[in-house]
C-alpha cells in the first residue's frame, strides 16, 4: 500500500497538467477554427500552416523547448508551468481540427434559417451552432483528452512529479520496475474511465436535447 500511496501522491500534477493543457487548448484553439474556416486563403492557408507545424513536432519537443528556451530568458517556469503550456500548444492544434470538423458538420441551412430570422450573433452561435456541434465534438474531445492524460506522462522528462515521475524514482530506488510501472498503469486506466463515462452520458443528454 505504500507503493500505491506514494505513487497516488502523483495523481495530483498529471490531472492538474491534463486538464490545465486542455483548458488552454480549448480556449486558445476557438480563435484558430475561425480562422481556418476562414473564407479568406491567406488566413485559412496559414491557420492549416500554423495547425500542421504544431501537430508536425512530437509533445516532448514542446515540453523541451517551452521549459528550457524559457529557462533561457527572465521568464522562469516551474516544471508545470512549462508542462501546461507544452502540452496545451499541442492541445490547441489538435483542439481547433476538433472545433472544425463540429461546424462543418452543421448543415448550412441551419445557419442561413438562423440568421433569415435575425437572430444576433451570440444568440445564433449559444443556441443554434454550439448544441448541433457539440454532439460531434464531444467524442473525439474525450478520446483526445484520454490521450492528453497519456501524454502528460512525457513531462516527467522535465521534473513534473506526476504518477510517472514517482514511479520512475521509486523503481530506480528499489530495482522493482515491473511491480511500480503495472501499478502507475492502472492508475492511468482508473483515471480515464469517469473522463470516457463523462463523455459518453454528455454526447448523449446533448442528442436527445437536439433532437427534441
Amino acid at each position: 500500500m505504500e507503493l500505491l500511496a506514494l505513487l497516488s501522491s502523483g495523481i495530483g500534477q498529471t490531472l492538474g497538467i491534463t486538464f490545465g493543457a486542455l483548458a488552454l487548448g480549448a480556449v486558445l484553439a476557438v480563435p484558430l477554427a475561425a480562422l481556418r474556416r476562414s473564407e479568406l486563403p491567406v488566413a485559412s492557408t496559414a491557420a492549416k500552416i500554423l495547425i500542421e507545424g504544431i501537430r508536425g513536432i512530437p509533445p516532448i519537443v514542446w515540453l523541451l523547448l517551452i521549459y528550457f528556451a524559457l529557462g533561457e530568458t527572465d521568464l522562469k517556469l516551474t516544471t508545470f508551468q512549462a508542462s501546461v503550456i507544452g502540452l496545451g500548444i499541442v492541445s490547441t492544434a489538435y483542439i481547433a481540427e476538433i472545433y472544425r470538423s463540429g461546424l462543418e458538420a452543421i448543415p448550412s441551412g441551419q445557419f442561413e434559417a438562423a440568421d433569415a430570422l435575425g437572430m444576433p450573433f451570440g444568440a445564433k452561435f449559444f443556441r443554434v451552432i454550439t448544441p448541433q456541434a457539440a454532439t460531434v465534438v464531444i467524442p473525439p474531445l474525450a478520446t483526445f483528452a484520454i490521450g492528453l492524460l497519456k501524454d502528460s506522462a512525457l513531462a516527467s522528462v522535465i521534473g513534473a512529479q506526476d504518477i510517472t515521475f514517482r514511479a520512475f524514482q521509486e523503481a530506480q530506488a528499489n530495482l522493482n520496475g515491473l511491480t511500480v510501472f503495472m501499478w502507475a498503469a492502472l492508475l492511468y486506466i482508473l483515471l480515464s474511465i469517469p473522463i470516457a463515462a463523462l463523455a459518453r452520458y454528455t454526447g448523449s443528454r446533448l442528442t436527445r436535447k437536439v433532437a427534441a
